[in-house]
């Protein structure tokens, strides 16, 4: 990793913003930023935010979405963690805390802000954008998205990005999804803007 990219990735781990000056309700534990950015890495795993088994390991997809995501990108462990073939950047940095229910909460509002467009111009060798989530899908395209995650996965050849030069795909349905919301999306779960 580059030095100046090094060091923006040492200030957003260093990252307080949500327990400190916190958009809404402050975070509910000690902050816990992860990320692994890349300065040489072609693909962008742009998912959502860090679950709590993440959030204990400090490493990204340590859990079965990421066994599922490996899965579905025919990459090893090993091939995944390298960050000369993938960075990953996700949109909230620090696990969310969960609702009364025991779901993640949506990412925190104050990460993408902060940090993302910094992030991005540090990875300009970045060609291909692999969204995960809604959240993802709108950082990314912009205005470009349709109203909900489906519609713009079905539609996904009339969209655009918000990074013209980049290509992206669009991940069909959230790797953590329980095996009910995995079987209603049959096929290959991404769909690519190639062109």
């Amino acid at each position: 990793m580059d030095v100046e990219l090094e060091q923006l990735a040492a200030r957003v781990r260093a990252c307080r913003i949500c327990v400190e000056t916190p958009s809404g309700r402050p975070l509910p534990h000690e902050p816990r930023p992860v990320l692994r950015p890349s300065s040489t890495a072609r693909i962008l795993l742009a998912s959502q935010a860090p679950g709590t088994k993440v959030h204990l390991s400090g490493v990204p997809f340590t859990d079965a979405s990421g066994d599922r995501l490996r899965d579905w990108l025919g990459v090893s462990s090993q091939e995944f963690y390298d960050t000369g073939r993938f960075a990953i950047v996700p949109m909230g940095f620090c696990f969310p805390g969960q609702d009364a229910k025991g779901a993640d909460l949506p990412p925190r509002r104050e990460c993408a802000p902060a940090w993302r467009g910094q992030l991005m111009a540090a990875m300009p060798q970045i060609e291909l954008v692999l969204t995960i989530g809604i959240y993802a899908q709108s950082w990314h395209m912009g205005t470009m998205r349709r109203g909900s995650l489906t519609e713009t996965v079905y539609d996904w050849r009339a969209s655009g990005t918000r990074q013209p030069a980049r290509k992206f795909c669009l991940c069909r349905i959230h790797p953590g999804a329980t095996p009910a919301g995995l079987r209603r999306i049959p096929g290959s779960k991404w769909s690519c803007c190639l062109s």
